[in-house]
């Protein structure tokens, strides 16, 4: 799954418990008739990613759905959902790129006379 955006939120990499699990979060306002602010997790190497990003870039984040389950201590089951980040794109730059007109491969000529270009062995 895909997320486009404008990054809202970029908080600084925490790391948790002995075996240090790292977890860097981000919010991503979409751009529709209703925003929303889409809460997404990179963890692990994955939060190195966005060392290169800032507020106000628009993004498109490669996402995965997760989902657990926890029993608390009275017994109940209790359910929990996470949208983890995976992979992250700058849409400026593409949207630059986009911009610049092809490149022809070969020019045409005007001065085209046969005689002067015939290079054909037969």
């Amino acid at each position: 799954m895909e997320i486009q955006g404008t990054i809202k939120m970029i908080d600084e990499t925490k790391t948790y418990g002995n075996n240090g699990f790292r977890k860097r979060e981000m919010v991503v306002t979409t751009q529709e008739q209703y925003p929303q602010h889409i809460l997404v997790e990179f963890v692990q190497d994955k939060c190195d990613l966005l060392n290169n990003y800032q507020v106000g870039q628009p993004v498109k984040i490669g996402v995965n759905l997760r989902g657990r389950e926890w029993i608390n201590p009275q017994g109940e089951t209790k359910y929990f959902n996470s949208i983890q980040g995976w992979r992250i794109e700058n849409l400026q730059a593409q949207s630059a790129n986009q911009n610049i007109p092809p490149v022809d491969e070969f020019e045409p000529t005007n001065d085209f006379s046969e005689d002067e270009h015939d290079d054909l062995p037969f």
